[in-house]
């Protein structure tokens, strides 16, 4: 018997349009390209005999059910989430889909990140969740206000630099 956890929060529903396209075209080349050839391949070490000690075999029906468990998991993903389309009215306000520039005060270091729905965040690129503390603290902010964040590390103060939105060049 495994050990009880509680459920996980869930993770908001909202995504942007490039995002949403990204999730549909990783479940199509899943389903299309990827889970085909590992059948192929796992046809193909199946065919090699003994089963047991074969690990060709057992690695292929690994990554088979991982690539199951992925599109399991996108295909009932996606048809819940909600796009975000267009920038918002008062385009001076933190808002998701927000490219924002932000000054951390107390080290002058200056971060850019944009807020983006749970599915599509990278750090590589800046992507933030909505979800995240920092997206959470920042949200219906304007440019030049300051606010404090609890981030990992401890409290850390930032002030809004800048504002703009996919549509504005960003």
């Amino acid at each position: 018997m495994s050990r009880w956890r509680p459920p996980s929060p869930g993770s908001t529903a909202i995504i942007t349009r490039e995002g949403f396209e990204r999730l549909k075209a990783e479940l199509d080349h899943l389903w299309h390209v990827r889970r085909p050839e590992v059948v192929k391949a796992l046809a193909a070490a199946a065919a090699e005999g003994d089963r047991s000690e074969n690990a060709e075999y057992t690695y292929r029906k690994k990554q088979l059910g991982e690539i199951d468990r992925r599109a399991r998991y996108l295909s009932k993903r996606i048809p819940a989430l909600k796009v975000a389309e267009g920038a918002p009215a008062d385009r001076r306000a933190v808002f998701f889909g927000a490219h924002i520039e932000l000054e951390n005060t107390d080290t002058g270091e200056i971060v850019r990140y944009r807020i983006v729905g749970p599915d599509e965040t990278d750090a590589r690129r800046g992507f933030i969740s909505i979800d995240s503390p920092l997206a959470r603290a920042v949200l219906k902010r304007r440019v030049e206000d300051e606010f404090v964040a609890e981030l990992p590390g401890g409290p850390t103060e930032f002030a809004i630099v800048a504002v703009s939105y996919a549509d504005d060049g960003a």
